[in-house]
């Protein structure tokens, strides 16, 4: 099956960049480890982090794919050449006064972004400061994504996933090399953040050269197709990021309390490896499989590849929200708890990570679900319920932060508002017969999700009945430092084992079926295996 490839694609690359940020995380909170310094730094990461988020993980390109791909098909790759460059040359200009504006006002701005720190000055101009250096990033994302967009269309996958890893590459390199203070430390991180989206840019320019894309810099016009582009952006744009919007509102609030933003950071960088990895690597291969289908009237065949979608991110995300559920104390302490990182760090991202596990299934339903309206060039629809789920999170987390949950009240805000917002967006997509669960995904995922259970309850048991004799058994082999990150290996690895025997018993997954559909040899269509079942 080409979509199951073309995520596989994406999503190994994901998984890639995304180990290389946990490696990237697990330095981080080593040499900058929980408290006001790091909150500062992972506020000033904000701002380019949800742009790159919405630009580069599928927001911008909602709106941007099914366009260009019209043109590309309809008119041919001079014409798509020609939108893309008016596009390029508008996005640049726009994006470019944005970051400007941004670097003027950033000392009003962090009254927002950082609320916390105004009580103290000295942190509160550091913040300000380092956001200032990373804010060009934006408008290195800002192009990057349009240029990976374009590739994606012509079906090169592989160079737009392959590109974030430079940014994790470049931050490992400084948090290696750079001498100094915690403060300058930070600083050196800001300047990399910027370094990396530049370098990013350059790569991804030179690919699409390579793949033939002649993309040209014009004076900038508001063409009927750069407006037709606004116009489902926008709200594209609001749609498909409102996750992290809703990390940007919780991190803001977090600041109040001391150490919360680094929680929360920590928490958010272990739940998004397996959103990375599945779901946006899904959503990213979706939507261009969707435009086509629909653009040549097979509503059948679309229909069938979204079932294929939702049961391929199930499959994966289940079984990894499951364990997070179970063992986030674990996790963060084998990744985390070292250097400048406590075990009071470890309890308060474990809390924070337990309940965005709760979330994370319907993290990659949104991403699933939201192709199936960007590629009918709907993108009100979505935008409603993302202003919706805002406002849900936006209410409880208040309510939470300053009642009786703290912090751990913003990640449950995050988590309840993601649930409402892939909710609204599946019952809409039925209720206009868009999209209908076809008899295999009623089949195999009431048995996903038992194996699921079994391999929690296999999990818990474990930790329950045999934590201190095989925690003692590892200690007489290995340095305390290797401990924590051995136990979470093995306990990862058991429930991997457990779940795999569990789904494959109970009939969830056919290994002959994945096997199939990743061989380089001729697949059969969408249509084929909807019609007889058997595709993956």
């Amino acid at each position: 099956m080409r979509l199951l490839r073309s995520s596989a694609v994406v999503g190994g690359f994901t998984l890639l960049s995304r180990f290389f940020g946990v490696a990237r995380d697990i330095l981080l909170a080593a040499r900058l480890g929980a408290g006001p310094l790091t909150d500062a730094f992972f506020v000033a990461l904000t701002f380019p982090n949800l742009f790159r988020r919405i630009f580069a993980e599928g927001a911008f390109n909602s709106a941007f794919i099914p366009l260009y791909a019209r043109r590309l098909e309809g008119e041919g790759a001079e014409e798509a050449d020609r939108f893309a460059s008016e596009v390029l040359s508008v996005l640049t200009l726009s994006v470019m006064a944005l970051v400007v504006l941004a670097q003027i006002f950033m000392p009003w701005l962090m009254y927002l972004l950082g609320p916390g720190f105004i009580s103290d000055p000295g942190l509160f101009g550091f913040a300000v400061l380092m956001t200032q250096i990373t804010m060009p990033y934006l408008l290195c994302m800002s192009m990057a994504a349009m240029i990976s967009g374009a590739l994606n269309t012509h079906a090169r996958f592989a160079t737009a996933a392959a590109a974030p890893i430079l940014l994790n590459v470049v931050l490992i390199s400084t948090l290696l090399a750079a001498p100094g203070s915690r403060e300058d430390l930070a600083l050196w991180l800001s300047a990399g953040v910027t370094l990396s989206g530049v370098l990013q840019t350059a790569w991804l320019y030179w690919a699409s050269r390579r793949a033939g894309i002649k993309l040209t810099f014009q004076a900038p016009r508001l063409t009927s197709g750069v407006k037709r582009l606004i116009v489902l952006g926008v709200p594209g744009a609001a749609a498909a990021g409102v996750t992290h919007i809703n990390q940007l509102v919780s991190g803001s609030i977090a600041t109040l309390q001391e150490g919360a933003r680094s929680w929360i950071y920590y928490a958010e960088r272990l739940y998004q490896l397996p959103l990375g990895v599945i779901g946006i690597a899904m959503g990213v291969a979706l939507l261009p499989a969707l435009s086509k289908r629909l653009r040549a009237g097979d509503d059948a065949g679309a229909m069938g590849g979204q079932n294929r979608a939702i049961e391929i991110s199930m499959a994966l995300t289940l079984p990894a929200a499951a364990a997070l559920l179970v063992i986030p104390d674990a996790v963060v302490a084998g990744l985390f708890q070292r250097g400048a990182f406590e075990e009071s760090d470890t309890a308060r991202t474990a809390l924070a990570l337990a309940i965005y596990a709760a979330g994370l299934p319907a993290f990659v339903l949104i991403k699933v679900f939201s192709p199936g309206f960007f590629a009918r060039e709907d993108t009100l629809t979505p935008m409603k319920f993302a202003a919706a789920s805002m406002a849900v999170n936006m209410i409880v987390g208040v309510v939470l932060f300053f009642g009786p949950l703290g912090y751990a009240g913003l990640a449950l805000a995050t988590t309840l508002a993601g649930w409402v917002n892939a909710v609204l967006l599946g019952f809409t997509l039925i209720r206009r017969r868009q999209f209908m669960p076809d008899a295999r995904l009623t089949q195999r995922l009431p048995r996903i999700i038992l194996a699921c259970l079994v391999m929690m309850g296999a999990l818990w048991a474990l930790v329950e009945l045999a934590e201190a004799p095989i925690l003692a058994a590892i200690n007489a082999w290995l340095p305390t430092p290797l401990i924590a990150l051995v136990w979470m290996g093995l306990l990862v690895l058991y429930g991997l084992l457990v779940f795999g025997v569990s789904t494959l018993a109970l009939g969830g997954l056919r290994p002959q079926e994945l096997l199939g559909a990743l061989k380089r040899a001729p697949a059969p269509s969408i249509e084929d295996q909807t019609k007889d079942g058997t595709g993956a």
